[in-house]
């Protein structure tokens, strides 16, 4: 089992940054990938980013150019940095761990922060 714990969550305007961090403990030597999710209210959770543990990284197209994420192994933290906010953007954010999928293209989410809070305004 992961436990993950999400913070850096806050208000922004458009075009502001933020950076979201998650802490993992637990069996994380289990976690062969990890990613951000997020969920806007009344729409379904989707995908944002996701790092293998051999550093590639995926990206929603939404997200692409804008949004780098990160692993610092050595504090078992994983990080979004969220450049030029949108009002889109606006959503609860998820960090999860998981294995990649049989293609590897993938990462089957199997543990789940609480989530922390972006809302971005005009």
């Amino acid at each position: 089992q992961v436990q993950l714990v999400e913070s850096g969550g806050g208000s922004v305007q458009a075009g502001g940054s933020l950076r979201l961090s998650c802490a993992a403990s637990g069996y994380t030597y289990s976690s062969r990938c990890m990613g951000w999710l997020r969920q806007a209210p009344g729409k379904e959770r989707e995908g944002v980013a996701t790092i293998f543990n051999d550093g590639s990284t995926k990206y929603t197209d939404s997200a692409k150019g804008r949004f780098t994420i990160s692993k610092d192994h050595a504090k078992n933290t994983l990080n979004l940095q969220m450049n030029s906010l949108k009002l889109e953007d606006t959503a609860m954010y998820y960090c999860a761990a998981g294995v990649p999928t049989y293609s590897g293209r993938y990462c089957t989410y199997s543990s789940w922060g609480q989530g922390t809070q972006v809302t971005v305004s005009s």
